[in-house]
């Protein structure tokens, strides 16, 4: 195309030196005509370059979008497959509860043997006061402060609100749930006015 534009504009240059010379203004005419005809090649050519350009550009792009849904394709897969991993996982192993109540029915009852039963009771608050309880024992500021920290074992029984000492008199006949004094107090426990625990422990951590 750029040979056919270099001829036209010889050509047409030709023509203009001979118009000049002859004084004839057809071979001036027939010049510009030329030139005219150079310019649109030009311009033809120009569009024919910038289109293959574009149709270039497009066919590189493509590649690379193809590529980009396959590898997002391919990271889909895999966290699908990890997800999938993690739930056979999660499925395998016990929940929380399970485990709980599986170590709760582990140990079988022996006969004639009340520490195993007390001691798989669990204790979440003491009971209210009511009648036939034994009066609550006075604490001492001092000895209070001394018998909360301790993680001595005094005993209760179910559904009364005291705890006492292992001797207590009143526990004659009753089952015992054992605990340490501490954790009885913070579960809301108050100490028995008879054996008077409190005052024993405090004394002996003195």
């Amino acid at each position: 195309m750029l040979y056919i534009v270099l001829v036209l504009v010889l050509a047409a240059l030709g023509l203009l030196v001979a118009a000049l010379i002859t004084a004839t203004s057809l071979w001036a005419w027939i010049s510009i005509g030329l030139s005219v005809l150079a310019g649109l090649l030009l311009v033809l050519d120009w569009l024919r370059r910038r289109r293959r350009a574009k149709a270039a550009e497009a066919e590189t792009a493509e590649p690379a979008g193809k590529n980009a849904e396959e590898d997002e394709a391919a990271d889909d897969s895999a966290d699908d497959a990890a997800e999938n991993k993690d739930g056979e996982q999660t499925a395998l192993l016990p929940k929380t509860g399970e485990l709980d109540e599986k170590s709760d029915t582990a140990e079988p009852d022996v006969p004639g043997d009340d520490s195993s039963a007390t001691e798989t009771t669990k204790i979440t608050a003491a009971p209210a006061a009511r009648d036939g309880d034994p009066v609550e024992e006075q604490t001492l500021p001092e000895d209070l402060a001394v018998v909360s920290e301790l993680e001595d074992e005094v005993v209760v029984v179910d559904e009364y609100p005291r705890y006492h000492l292992t001797d207590c008199g009143w526990l004659d006949g009753r089952d015992t749930i054992p605990i340490a004094v501490g954790e009885a107090r913070q579960l809301g426990f108050t100490p028995c006015g008879r054996c008077k625990p409190d005052a024993s422990l405090a004394a002996a951590h003195r």
